[in-house]
C-alpha cells in the first residue's frame, strides 16, 4: 500500500494500522522526514515491513518515482491519497495570497489526480493489474465552506469529492474500487500549524459527539473501506466528523 502523506497525523495512523493488517506499507512524505522515519521504524519495529519515500504529489515525475519505488514491496493493492495542505494561514479569501491558492490547488487537486492516475495505470486490469482500491482524503469542511478560515481548501477538497465519483464509475469495470473519507476536526498538527492551537476546544461544542476525531478512528474508516467487508462499496464519501 501506498499512503501519501504518511510522516504525521492521519497519514501516518492510516500507515501504522494497515502495517497491523498486514500490508507493506510506502510511507510518503515531501518534507518531514524525520516523522516518516519514525513512523517506518514503528512499523518494522513491530515486524512489519516499510519504506520511507520523499516526493512532491504536486510533481508528476516524482509520483512515478514515488509508484517505482514502490514495486520493490512487492504486489500494489491499495492507494491513499492522504496528502493536503491548508497554506498553513487563516484567513478570508480575499487575504488568501495568490502563491498559497496556487500551491493548495498543485498539491491537494493536481497531487490527487497524478497519484489516481499512476494508481489506476498499475491497478487496472486494461493495464495487466488485479484490481485494488483507491482511497481520497476530503474533509466535511465541504459542507459548510470553511467561511474565515479555510475557504480556498474547502474548495479543494470538494474537488477530491467529485472526483471520487467520477474516477469510480470510470474504473469500476477495471476491478478497481475509489472511495472517499472525509474527516471533521481531527486532533492533529495541522490546526496548530495555521496559527490556531486551540481550535479544537474551541469546535468541540458544535460537534454532536462533543469531540474532535483522533487519527486512529479516521484510519479504521479508511481500512474498511478497503476491505472485503466493503467489497460492494465504490464511489463513496464516508463523513467521520461525531455528526458534524
Amino acid at each position: 500500500m501506498i499512503v501519501t502523506g504518511a510522516s504525521r497525523g492521519i497519514g501516518a495512523a492510516i500507515a501504522r494500522r494497515a502495517a497491523g493488517e498486514g500490508y507493506a506499507v510506502v510511507v510518503n512524505y515531501s518534507a518531514d522526514a524525520a516523522g516518516a522515519r519514525s513512523v517506518v521504524q514503528d512499523i518494522t519495529g513491530a515486524g512489519g515491513k516499510a519504506v520511507g519515500v520523499l516526493a512532491d504529489v504536486s510533481d508528476p515525475a516524482a509520483v512515478e518515482a514515488l509508484f517505482a519505488a514502490a514495486d520493490g514491496l512487492g504486489h500494489l493493492a491499495a492507494v491513499v491519497n492522504n496528502a493536503g495542505i491548508t497554506g498553513n494561514l487563516i484567513g478570508k479569501l480575499a487575504d488568501v495570497p495568490a502563491e498559497t491558492v496556487r500551491r493548495v490547488i498543485d498539491v491537494n487537486v493536481s497531487g490527487l489526480i497524478y497519484v489516481c492516475q499512476a494508481a489506476v495505470r498499475r491497478l487496472g486490469r486494461n493495464s495487466g493489474g488485479t484490481g485494488g482500491s483507491i482511497i481520497n482524503i476530503s474533509s466535511t469542511a465541504t459542507k459548510a465552506g470553511s467561511p474565515g478560515t479555510w475557504a480556498h481548501y474547502a474548495a479543494s477538497k470538494g474537488a477530491v469529492d467529485v472526483l471520487t465519483v467520477g474516477l469510480a464509475a470510470e474504473v469500476a469495470e477495471q476491478g478497481i474500487r475509489v472511495n472517499c473519507v472525509a474527516p471533521g476536526s481531527t486532533n492533529t498538527g495541522l490546526h496548530a500549524a495555521a496559527g490556531m492551537p486551540d481550535r479544537m476546544e474551541r469546535l468541540n461544542s458544535a460537534i454532536p459527539m462533543g469531540r474532535g476525531a483522533e487519527p486512529h478512528e479516521v484510519a479504521a474508516a479508511v481500512m474498511w473501506l478497503m476491505s472485503a467487508e466493503a467489497s460492494y462499496i465504490t464511489g463513496a464519501v464516508l463523513p467521520v466528523s461525531g455528526g458534524g
